[in-house]
């Protein structure tokens, strides 16, 4: 019993290093390689769309050339409603923290079929390492994956589910002639011809002309400089003197005297006019009217109608007709 004991704390305890060796041997070997980038719609402003429905449904892959020239797919991942997408490669890519194969970031639509690459395929090769640790990788493709909504159909923009056709109906009771409504036959007018122009007639262009070149100028002619001619000094003449001026003499000012002082004699007040009286203008007053008004004189009026009888003079017997004359 102490033998089968013994035997099986051992191989226990073999068993938990052996365990704990394989944890840590993994741990050790276990590196993160992620690729990390931004998609971007080139017509979502123009075409008033949100970018959120517009990143919907879309998926991007990692896809690598191996060694004998086929194309496999690494890795896969999905954008997010702000366009970024993070993808996860197996650790055997990464060498010396570099590449082992040239990879390009691919993008697909909703419908798993891939989008066409709007800036050309150097933008979504895989080159850039954006940063490096002794656990983890993180790389990024050249430039963000551009695409258009018209060629790289979303989720949210995928088109309608399509129902099946609608039962056929019955066909409806024919109507009696009497009850048809007849309406006046409509004649629409022509649509306008429109006539092609002409194709535009190609015209030989002429040729260049020839430059005309001028030639180079001359060279200045330098003329040699002429001999100075030196004049002989001219002796200075000897100064004039001239005699001194008589001086004029100014008579003296007379002394000031001041004027006299004025008299002045009273004067006669003038007589006060003479009035002139105007005469008062006459004042004429208003006639009374009269007490009794005028009557006014009419012509005689026009004589009474006469009225006729009231009665007439009625026969007893009505006159006899007139006897013929044989």
């Amino acid at each position: 019993m102490g033998l089968q004991s013994l035997c099986g704390r051992v191989l226990v305890g073999f068993s938990v290093s052996l365990l704990l060796f394989a944890v840590t041997f993994c741990y050790a070997d276990d590196k993160t390689i992620q690729v990390v980038g931004i998609g971007e719609c080139a017509d979502c402003k123009e075409s008033n769309i949100k970018t959120s429905h517009a990143f919907s449904g879309l998926r991007v892959t990692i896809d690598c050339k191996v060694e004998n020239g086929e194309i496999k797919t690494m890795g896969e991942g999905k954008l997010n409603k702000d366009g970024k997408f993070v993808v996860s490669l197996p650790q055997k890519m990464v060498k010396d923290g570099k590449l082992k194969e040239d990879c390009y970031a691919q993008l697909h639509s909703a419908s798993a079929a891939p989008c066409p690459a709007h800036n050309g395929i150097e933008s979504s090769k895989v080159v850039v390492i954006k940063s490096k640790n002794d656990e983890k990788h993180t790389l990024k493709p050249a430039g963000n994956l551009k695409f258009s909504t018209a060629l790289c159909t979303s989720a949210f923009l995928w088109p309608h589910y399509k129902y099946p056709p609608l039962p056929k109906l019955p066909p409806f009771p024919k109507i009696h002639s009497w009850k048809k409504k007849h309406f006046p036959k409509m004649y629409l007018p022509l649509p306008p011809i429109h006539k092609k122009p002409f194709p535009p007639i190609y015209k030989k262009p002429f040729p260049p002309s020839i430059p005309i070149y001028k030639p180079k100028p001359k060279p200045p002619v330098v003329k040699p400089p002429s001999v100075p001619i030196y004049k002989p000094k001219s002796k200075p003449k000897p100064p004039v003197i001239k005699p001194p001026t008589v001086p004029i003499y100014k008579p003296k000012p007379k002394p000031f005297i001041p004027p006299p002082v004025p008299i002045y004699k009273p004067v006669k007040p003038l007589p006060p006019p003479v009035p002139i009286y105007k005469p008062i203008p006459p004042f004429y007053k208003k006639p009374c009217p009269p007490l009794f008004p005028k009557v006014p004189i009419h012509s005689k009026l026009p004589p009474f109608p006469k009225i006729p009888p009231k009665y007439f003079h009625h026969p007893l017997f009505p006159p006899l007709p007139p006897i013929p004359h044989p």
